[in-house]
């Protein structure tokens, strides 16, 4: 291919490419805030759990005070408190929905593909993407407060994330056995493949002209050929 065949191609990826990364981290629009369908609490706790999404989500849980909460919300302080009994917990509930939804959703793919292990790692990394992809605030939430959970919380949700993170583990050990995958050190695997699927939410947007299904069906793809 001549150079100036080669030229509107690297302009164009250059283009692609300063559009993620300036997207890295951004605030994202109001579908960024939705919840998995398993919360079915309605008016001001909804409300209440979709505010802090935003804000823990933009800035970070300790950036947001309960004063920002309740400003957001439009309600006293005392109000806030009748429904949770404190910013942490909060925080907890909806880290532990994100946890739930996230190691559900790794069960059910394994449940519809074969007993093929490339094909069990590509249906689990599907999945992890699309996840993230669906709830880049939810997902953004627990992945970078986790060590912001109240200590009375944060051994049942990290055994949540352990349930998920080992259901990565069994299948890749068990392509290693059949001959399937290299032998290598399926935790510094399921690192690498999760570290995949939690980018997903700090750079995709909708502007990005990138379709979820897409990047998950190339992801997965990218796994299945970094273990085999």
């Amino acid at each position: 291919m001549s150079a100036a065949a080669e030229s509107p191609a690297r302009a164009e990826n250059v283009s692609r490419l300063t559009r993620v990364t300036l997207q890295a981290g951004a605030a994202v629009d109001a579908r960024g805030a939705r919840l998995p369908d398993r919360v079915q609490v309605t008016g001001t706790l909804r409300r209440l759990y979709e505010t802090a999404l935003v804000l823990f989500g933009q800035r970070g849980f300790h950036a947001v005070s309960v004063r920002d909460l309740t400003r957001a919300l439009g309600v006293q302080a005392s109000t806030l408190y009748s429904h949770v009994p404190s910013k942490g917990r909060l925080l907890a509930d909806l880290v532990r929905v994100g946890h739930e939804e996230h190691r559900d959703q790794l069960r059910w793919a394994l449940l519809e593909v074969g007993a093929e292990p490339a094909e069990q790692v590509r249906a689990l990394v599907r999945a992890h993407v699309l996840v993230h992809a669906t709830y880049p605030l939810l997902t953004r939430v627990c992945n970078r407060d986790l060590a912001a959970l109240p200590p009375e919380d944060a051994p049942a949700i990290l055994a949540i994330r352990l349930d998920a993170e080992q259901i990565f583990v069994d299948v890749i050990e068990r392509g290693q056995r059949l001959g399937d995958f290299r032998l290598s050190d399926p935790v510094l695997a399921v690192a690498a493949l999760g570290a995949m699927g939690i980018r997903v939410a700090e750079w995709w947007s909708p502007g990005l002209e990138l379709d979820p299904n897409e990047i998950a069906d190339t992801y997965a793809e990218f796994a299945v050929r970094m273990l085999t």
